[in-house]
């Protein structure tokens, strides 16, 4: 809470002298400067001092000792919103908050503070003190919420299970087709935690008369690399092309500096995510391939079938989820060998069989609902003699839903929020 409340004070003045400077360039920006320095230190000291000492302790053989910092909760999404308020403020994007209260409001939005989606200032900045308040937007809030809550409690955590036995098998139990059913229950976790989460804070965020930008769509039927950052994790993908790459100069200068701008956002997104060399090589995985796309490769897959380009897209993420869920780089490396059969495993054990009749119905809900097949399916049959039935049975269906994942909730002691770690 006092680092929340710094932030927001802070914030609050880097704001009034912008635009107490409006008019004179040089003052404005620099201003500016210090503002995002502010934010940068802020967030590096809490969130990487560790990371750093511990490199410069294993690099220069020094014995560099303090105390472990711990990671408060939020603190990388409230910092990137305080960051867009003075980046709005100075762009003109989104006017300056002269009561305190106001801003607070916005850095400290309950529904979304703890794991996003990050709310851009210049989306919310007239709702905060003009907003519409009536029922049907609170039940709408309502269904989205119960929704987010059903895909966080019955699906994430039930494939979340399985992946956190089988990444916990010791080595001898372990088997190359074992494996890969961890990595897709890992895999389905994370979309549904994630997306389950961005569906109850946009749930929250309507009943309270807010409308928050989406978060995600259906980033799993995506046929590229490049596609599938269009659908995922929106808000934060949007934030980094809109401060960072688009700044640097996006797609406006040459080829060398466009390959430099996405360099510095993929190795600023890794970095983001976590205080750790596997979150530095994961954003640079995908940026990796994000510039192959750009370079030759998207040409190659646009002349393959749609099949074969989703089958590409998937094994590259289910590859970098690996990288993403493992508790450090070696770990990862050892698991994908694992994967690719080129460690002394059998391709098939007893294991796999029992987890897959296991936890079959779970992994089979979660293929098919990471899919927008019921979103076609509604868009069908609107405007028939059915879709009255499904109007009539939908809020008795909600409320059992609800009521279900509440008994899983109370029951369970597996309730982890995995993006609670940044």
């Amino acid at each position: 809470m006092p680092l929340l409340i710094i932030s927001i004070i802070a914030n609050y003045i880097f704001g009034l002298k912008i635009d107490k400077y409006k008019n004179n360039d040089n003052k404005k920006k620099n201003t500016l400067i210090v503002a995002i320095i502010f934010n940068i230190l802020f967030l590096g000291v809490f969130k990487y001092t560790n990371f750093i000492t511990d490199n410069i302790n294993t690099i220069f053989n020094t014995a560099i000792n303090i105390p472990i910092i711990p990671l408060p909760i939020g603190i990388s999404f409230y910092t990137f919103q305080a960051m867009s308020y003075v980046i709005d403020v100075y762009r003109k994007d989104g006017k300056v908050q002269r009561n305190i209260f106001n801003l607070a409001l916005y850095i400290s939005m309950f529904p979304q503070l703890v794991a996003g989606p990050i709310v851009r200032y210049q989306s919310v900045d007239d709702q905060i003190t003009h907003r519409e308040h009536n029922m049907d937007k609170f039940n709408l809030g309502m269904e989205r919420f119960i929704r987010g809550l059903f895909k966080k409690v019955i699906i994430s955590n039930s494939v979340g299970e399985l992946s956190t036995l089988i990444y916990s098998l010791s080595s001898y139990q372990m088997s190359v087709s074992v494996a890969w059913l961890g990595a897709i229950a890992y895999t389905l976790q994370i979309y549904f935690d994630f997306s389950g989460y961005s569906d109850m804070a946009i749930g929250l965020g309507k009943m309270l008369g807010f409308e928050f930008l989406e978060n995600f769509n259906y980033p799993y039927i995506s046929k590229s690399v490049s596609e599938f950052w269009r659908r995922w994790h929106i808000s934060l993908g949007s934030w980094f092309r809109d401060y960072i790459y688009i700044p640097l100069g996006g797609n406006r200068v040459s080829n060398i500096k466009v390959y430099r701008n996405l360099s510095i956002v993929w190795l600023v997104t890794g970095i983001w995510h976590g205080a750790s060399w596997n979150f530095v090589i994961w954003g640079i995985y995908f940026g990796l391939f994000i510039m192959a796309e750009r370079l030759f490769l998207q040409k190659l897959l646009n002349k393959l079938p749609n099949f074969i380009q989703h089958v590409y897209l998937l094994i590259i993420v289910i590859f970098g989820w690996v990288l993403f869920s493992k508790p450090d780089l070696k770990s990862a490396i050892d698991y994908m060998k694992i994967m690719l059969g080129v460690s002394d495993y059998p391709f098939i054990n007893g294991y796999t069989t029992f987890y897959i009749n296991q936890y079959a119905l779970e992994l089979t809900i979660a293929i098919i609902l990471s899919t927008p097949v019921i979103k076609y399916t509604k868009s069908t049959i609107k405007g028939r003699k059915i879709s009255k039935t499904i109007n009539v049975l939908k809020p008795l269906v909600l409320f059992s839903l609800f009521i279900i994942t509440t008994i899983y909730l109370v029951n369970s002691t597996f309730n982890p929020f995995i993006y609670f770690n940044f």
